[in-house]
């Protein structure tokens, strides 16, 4: 069984707009042979953007976001300690200074999980073990 740690972006496309998915990256999305993970870094930034009015929704309060998430069959993965130290030896893009995605770009490195985001500056990080799957919108 393969394992995906989705970045933001997807997880936000998932909700509310699957078309921004490609294909590949939807039929991955939608396989029973896949265990799908959001950091709770994610969970923390579509909160953030929630509450800043940043994203159009149904929601009435934030604490709709996390059931929508996980009846999504994503599951919620916590920044655990080996992140952090994953996170502290990580050597940044000079373009890319987002410390939320340093984090669950530690994330995926340790779990061993390929990270999947439209995120271009995440293809820096292969030389550093990652294994990225970008999705093209």
């Amino acid at each position: 069984m393969a394992r995906y740690l989705l970045d933001t972006n997807i997880v936000l496309f998932s909700l509310f707009s699957p078309k921004e998915l490609e294909r590949r990256v939807s039929d991955l999305l939608n396989s029973y042979n896949n265990r799908l993970y959001v950091s709770s870094v994610s969970v923390q930034e579509i909160i953030h953007l929630y509450k800043r009015n940043k994203i159009r929704t149904n929601w009435k309060s934030p604490e709709e976001i996390i059931p929508d998430i996980e009846a999504l069959n994503f599951e919620l993965l916590p920044v655990k300690r080996e992140h952090l130290v994953t996170y502290s030896n990580l050597s940044t893009a000079q373009s890319h200074n987002d410390p939320n995605d340093h984090v669950i770009i530690s994330q995926a490195i340790t779990e061993r999980m390929t990270l999947i985001s439209s995120d271009h500056e995440f293809g820096y990080y292969i030389t550093q073990k990652l294994d990225f799957i970008f999705n093209s919108r």
